[in-house]
């Protein structure tokens, strides 16, 4: 590393310290606030480009074939940032070491930005031909990257300023960016459906979305940055508490632990895509109702959602982590045997299927990503639980709605509950596997 750009960077972290101080200790909930708001504008762009992976992209990009494949094909495109994840975390995590917190953030943040925004001038299919659907891969795949760096730590400091018996309670805090960032998506989309034609939505209004998650996050950056830079947050760095360690001599010393702890929330991670992107998938190709009318359904599903993750909070510090995942991942898996078959039932059929489905997924989903770094000692909390959570994404949500609909559309509704058992399953044989998994060591340090 060059040392004057080293020094350079030193000193601007040091004036952001000095900028952002008002007094020497963050408290719980302002850190709470800065977690939120991060995540919500991160969902908040998964769920965008999710959505007009449905509506948009399947006409769009790949008119030459039948709407099903292309959905399909929109699916495949959609799985490219959770294999490309990883590999940002490598990226970043070397960024993070030599030049800083505050300078990963920056440029994950705008690259992921200008990779969304970017989405929102797509050509079509009918002007560039191929090109249309490779740019696309392209931009997702620096989506994907940018989320690797997006790992701010905000959610482990939150955890670590937590009163030990409040654990539970803080470790769901960052899960609410989910339910709100759907609820703000899926609103803006149900009114551009509602409001234009559908040549105008598919020629300019799908786009406007990208636009706003653009905005979004240079809100979210500039909070998110506020809180890093602070001296209570690079202490923890420079104890050690929360350094970002080089990833492949953390695979190599916390590999049994990585694998375990990606698999254990796998069952949340699937009924993540099960009553979120698959449904809607559903409903456009093979139903006759309203794509605005499931959209606003969907949105009003998550504020039971977000009742869910609440509750896990406080049932977390009373019951215990493993005790709620496993719990969770047994309704799961009773779950997936008999509800798929509710969107098939016309709009109160729906509307069981995603508020029962959003509910189950509270409770589940609001502790999952609590419990994954709780076995990792002090020097590989940060680094193990992000590649931790990036393995945990992609197989349990990467390729869920593109097996969910393919399974579905080949066997029936009720095949796509096969994905969903094996997620559940996946869980209940991490939890049995280390039955240690979700007993606190000290300071334990909730994954984002």
């Amino acid at each position: 590393m060059n040392a004057g750009t080293a020094a350079g960077s030193g000193e601007a972290e040091r004036d952001a310290r000095v900028i952002n101080t008002r007094d020497t200790h963050v408290a719980p909930g302002e850190i709470a606030i800065g977690v939120i708001i991060g995540r919500t504008s991160e969902f908040f762009d998964f769920f965008v480009y999710a959505i007009a992976s449905v509506l948009v992209f399947p006409a769009y990009c790949f008119p030459y074939v039948d709407r099903l494949t292309g959905t399909l094909y929109s699916f495949a495109l959609f799985s490219l940032a959770f294999i490309a994840r990883p590999v940002g975390s490598l990226i970043f995590m070397a960024v993070d070491r030599n030049y800083g917190r505050a300078t990963k953030l920056t440029i994950a943040l705008f690259v992921l930005g200008i990779s969304t925004v970017s989405v929102a001038f797509l050509p079509g299919y009918d002007s560039v031909g191929s090109a249309s659907w490779i740019l696309l891969a392209a931009f997702r795949i620096l989506q994907g990257l940018a989320l690797g760096g997006a790992w701010d730590g905000l959610a482990s400091l939150l955890a670590m300023n937590a009163p030990a018996n409040r654990r539970g309670w803080y470790a769901m805090v960052p899960q609410l960016g989910a339910p709100l960032g759907l609820i703000v998506a899926s609103g803006l989309f149900a009114y551009f459906v509602l409001e234009l034609s559908n040549a105008d939505f598919l020629d300019w209004g799908w786009r406007f979305p990208f636009f706003c998650a653009f905005a979004i996050n240079v809100v979210a950056l500039f909070a998110r940055l506020r809180l890093v830079s602070t001296p209570d947050f690079s202490n923890l760095f420079e104890s050690k508490d929360l350094q970002a360690s080089a990833v492949f001599p953390t695979l190599e010393k916390e590999g049994r632990n990585i694998i375990i702890g990606a698999f254990a929330p796998l069952a949340s991670f699937a009924m993540f895509h099960m009553v979120t992107v698959f449904p809607l998938s559903w409903v456009m190709l093979f139903t006759h109702q309203s794509v605005s009318h499931f959209l606003v359904i969907e949105a009003v599903a998550s504020l039971f959602g977000i009742a869910g993750i609440v509750a896990s909070g406080y049932l977390a510090d009373h019951v215990g982590r493993r005790s709620l995942l496993g719990v969770g991942a047994a309704v799961i898996a009773a779950f997936s045997g008999f509800a798929p078959q509710l969107l098939d039932a016309g709009d109160l059929g729906e509307i069981v299927f995603m508020v029962v489905g959003f509910t189950i997924l509270g409770f589940s989903f609001g502790q999952s990503s609590g419990v994954v770094a709780s076995n990792f000692p002090s020097l590989s909390r940060y680094t193990g639980s992000a590649i931790t959570s990036d393995i945990a994404w992609l197989f349990g949500a990467g390729f869920a709605p593109l097996a969910a609909l393919w399974l579905a559309a080949n066997f029936g509704v009720m095949a796509a509950g096969g994905y969903l058992l094996s997620g559940a399953i996946a869980t209940l044989l991490a939890l049995w596997l280390n039955r240690a998994l979700g007993t606190d060591r000290q300071e334990p340090v909730a994954a984002e």
